[in-house]
């Protein structure tokens, strides 16, 4: 067997093979032989027919398992030969003139395939980046306690008058679609709706202020084409409710009583405002760490660019894509009804993905050469961690883990973690101040371990309307 391998590219390699006369003869005659003394011709007797003929009755069958037989086998014989990190399955052509002369000349062939690229290593340590940690200001710390007391508020009864703005009416609703008039009816209850509130459409404000406890209103809402909630964008719905209920949000005194009620550890209000200072503090220097982070990995990209194997680039756009659509669906937005821009979003997550490649293929190569290992100890850790933050037991994870080959990726990941802590520990780190336009930052160690969520069942129309 005669092989060659084409560079046409860093990960696109052409494996040319001819496969000897002498083989495709010997495999030729075999299944020939096999057929003869297994099948039945018109006219002779089972296993009595002359070669000739059943080569010249089964000429495709006989053909199609010669192939079958020696072309795989070729194939990955070469593979194997060559020493190359080979990626998915290789695209298989034959030479079709010789087909017709199958058992009499050499069977050519030719596979495209993908490889790795091989990296080679330039600077990764004393790599340049700057530290920037927001500070915590006096306004986010008590930012944050306003959101606590609006978390501790109460709905109470409203008494002695209709709904007013910044109240809760709680209704059952019945729809009735107008437009089209074929469509199903609406009916859902207990929807909470807060009069004048962020995202509630006006007709509902206007029609349910006012109300009580009972009470029963009719209106219509015409939708908007570009509503949101899927299902009603464009439509014209009348609308029957019947309040039952009207609260308005009570919020708890701010003093060292409601304070206590937020944990054990906390004494005061002041005792509260400090925790939360720690807090902030901590989430920002976790943000500073993640930022620097992704600098010095996208110093690393930018001083090795080459090139990443199409398919890997492909799929992992297209789990991004995926992401992108299933996050829009659980935010209740449905994607067909955008006007998105799908083919620059794909530019975009195309781009991004190769990059994310690079820094996967880097650390790799950084892995290798420094000759960091992965204990069994810190690959059970990790598991309990996901454990815990999936809220199931260590054997639950493995168990599904295993199925997915998962056990191996937690290696490979926390491999690739402790050459980018390398890379961190052995940095020109440079503190610099905040600057507020930063992006948010989007660690590797969170795009890796980061995954698809299932979307939300829809929401139902009141829920929609708010």
């Amino acid at each position: 067997m005669k092989t060659e391998i084409v560079d046409v590219s860093e990960t696109k390699k052409e494996l040319k093979i001819e496969i000897d006369a002498a083989e495709v003869r010997a495999e030729y005659d075999r299944v020939s032989e096999t057929y003869a003394r297994q099948v039945s011709v018109p006219g002779f007797r089972k296993g009595h027919a002359p070669v000739s003929v059943i080569r010249t009755r089964f000429k495709n069958e006989i053909r199609g398992e010669v192939l079958q037989k020696l072309v795989p086998d070729a194939v990955n014989r070469a593979l194997s030969e060559s020493g190359l990190n080979v990626i998915g399955q290789p695209d298989v052509h034959l030479d079709t003139e010789r087909l017709e002369r199958l058992g009499q000349e050499p069977l050519s062939l030719h596979a495209h395939f993908e490889v790795l690229p091989e990296v080679e290593l330039g600077q990764y340590r004393g790599l340049s980046a700057a530290r920037r940690t927001r500070p915590v200001t006096d306004e986010m710390v008590e930012d944050v306690i306003r959101d606590l007391r609006e978390n501790s508020a109460a709905l109470l009864p409203v008494e002695g008058r209709g709904a007013a703005e910044g109240d809760t009416v709680t209704a059952d609703f019945h729809g009735k679609i107008l437009n089209p008039p074929e469509a199903e009816d609406i009916d859902v209850k207990d929807v909470d709706v807060v009069i004048g509130g962020e995202g509630v459409q006006p007709e509902f404000t206007e029609h349910l202020a006012g109300a009580r406890e009972g009470d029963e209103r009719t209106f219509t809402v015409n939708y908007p084409e570009d509503f949101t909630a899927q299902g009603l964008a464009g439509k014209e719905v009348e609308y029957t409710a019947t309040v039952t209920s009207v609260r308005r949000k009570t919020l708890p005194d701010f003093d060292d009583e409601w304070a206590r009620s937020l944990g054990e550890e906390i004494e005061s209000v002041e005792s509260l405002r400090g925790r939360v200072r720690e807090n902030l503090t901590a989430r920002s220097k976790y943000e500073s760490e993640g930022r620097l982070r992704d600098e010095l990995i996208r110093r690393l990209i930018e001083s090795h660019r080459f090139e990443v194997p199409e398919s890997l680039a492909d799929h992992r756009a297209d789990q991004m894509l995926r992401s992108a659509v299933t996050d829009m669906m659980r935010h209740g937005i449905d994607p067909r009804a955008q006007e998105l821009d799908w083919e620059g979003m794909r530019a975009t997550a195309r781009e991004r993905a190769a990059d994310d490649l690079r820094a996967s293929l880097l650390l790799e190569r950084i892995a290798d050469a420094e000759q960091i290992e992965v204990t069994d100890e810190e690959v059970d850790a990790e598991l309990k961690a996901l454990a815990e933050a999936n809220r199931q037991s260590v054997e639950q994870v493995r168990a599904a883990l295993t199925k997915q080959g998962g056990e191996r990726s937690i290696a490979e990941g926390l491999r690739n973690r402790k050459a980018l802590d390398l890379i961190v520990e052995n940095a020109a780190v440079s503190e610099e101040e905040w600057r507020e336009q930063e992006p948010p930052s989007r660690s590797v160690e969170t795009e890796t371990a980061e995954a698809e969520t299932p979307s939300e069942e829809a929401r139902g129309a009141g829920e929609e309307q708010g």
